[in-house]
């Protein structure tokens, strides 16, 4: 248990940055070369092969060398830990709207009820007057 949080915790922080988010994005249409992948980012190769570590060794991304060429390719298997962990919490917060939202109506049922006058309340008696010659 504790290696998959530590493997989620490393997805998560590998996706937190913007950088390594449009890599993924654009892994997810097809493999790439690392020059391929570089080019849209003004910074150095050095810097952005940093990224491309930091995808590689939480499992998001996958390279290998063919010549002079790295070629990048996603490891879609590496989100389902974070896709169990979004679901979990989902599940976690729709039960907890959905008791909110019974709470809201039973208090608004309340309300209602409150000010509805009681059908006995209110109601004045009018007497027949006696009117002379009538």
């Amino acid at each position: 248990m504790a290696n998959q949080l530590s493997q989620l915790d490393q997805v998560f922080a590998a996706l937190a940055d913007p950088t390594r988010r449009a890599i993924v994005m654009r892994l997810c249409t097809d493999e790439a070369s690392v020059g391929e992948l570089a080019e849209p980012f003004e910074m150095a190769l050095p810097s952005f092969m940093k990224h491309i570590h930091v995808l590689e060794t939480c499992g998001l991304v996958q390279s290998e060398k063919e010549g002079r060429v790295r070629t990048c390719r996603l490891i879609p298997e590496a989100l389902v830990g974070a896709e169990d962990w979004f679901q979990h919490q989902r599940a976690i917060w729709e039960a907890r709207l959905d008791r909110f939202e019974a709470y809201v109506m039973k208090l608004k049922k309340e309300r209602a009820a409150a000010k509805r006058p009681s059908k006995t309340a209110g109601k004045t008696t009018i007497k027949p007057s006696k009117r002379k010659g009538a």
